[in-house]
């Protein structure tokens, strides 16, 4: 991959998209070339491959090591504990559908308002590249997941489906993080054994009439997958 100078895009910015790619594919496992390989590799200033790289680094992609240089962090993807961000995170990756159908529907929401004893259920697995990241569990009533149907759930964004298509008005979210360990199967949808812990997710999504629109379960790759949250204090 190569930088295109005639293009608008900063190129700190292209070459952090380069180096990103490269990461997430597996071309840097560990340590990345010197800030002197990458200027000459790219044919660009040293200011522009330190600007690449701290954005690098404050994503939680790359971190650096005083004397030793800068390596690839654990955690190469990065999800802000905001609905809009995390569809935006996702449109940037593949998905794998694993099944869908009626099941019975989980305990823990089985007395939910507007969902029945059984729901509508969509299991997909998501990739960056060919890199497995996360199993992405949802649950809809009947009625809705009949119309999700319609759409094709090996591609689309189901929130732009519900709140732009089916005219699904997101009101509220409720949302647990925790951790556990993956089923045999789920350890070989992600490639990992099943001693490997995972970051999991547990949302809840209601309309304004405070009906479930959707119960989500996450399985996220602990070693490719971190959630940050930004906050702040106002002031008296």
């Amino acid at each position: 991959m190569e930088l295109d100078f005639n293009n608008p895009i900063p190129l700190h910015v292209q070459l952090k998209i380069i180096l990103e790619d490269q990461i997430l594919q597996g071309f840097y496992k560990d340590k990345i070339p010197s800030e002197r390989e990458l200027m000459d590799m790219y044919s660009v200033s040293r200011s522009t491959v330190r600007e690449a790289v701290s954005i690098l680094v404050r994503d939680g992609i790359l971190e650096k090591r005083h004397g030793k240089g800068t390596f690839v962090s654990l955690k190469p993807v990065q999800e802000w504990l905001k609905m809009i961000s995390f569809t935006e995170t996702t449109k940037n990756m593949g998905i794998k559908l694993l099944n869908h159908g009626r099941v019975l529907t989980p305990e823990n929401i089985a007395d939910a308002n507007g969902f029945e004893d059984e729901s509508y259920h969509i299991k997909r697995l998501r990739l960056q590249g060919d890199l497995p990241i996360a199993i992405e569990l949802h649950y809809y009533s009947l009625e809705l997941g009949q119309k999700l149907t319609k759409f094709d759930l090996s591609t689309t964004v189901l929130y732009d489906a519900l709140e732009g298509d089916l005219n699904i008005n997101f009101c509220e979210a409720e949302q647990i993080i925790t951790c556990g360990f993956p089923t045999k199967e789920d350890a070989e949808h992600l490639g990992i054994t099943e001693t490997m812990c995972l970051l999991i997710t547990e949302r809840m999504i209601y309309d304004s009439d405070g009906n479930l629109v959707e119960y989500y379960k996450g399985l996220f790759r602990s070693d490719m997958y971190s959630f940050a949250m930004k906050m702040s204090r106002k002031n008296n």
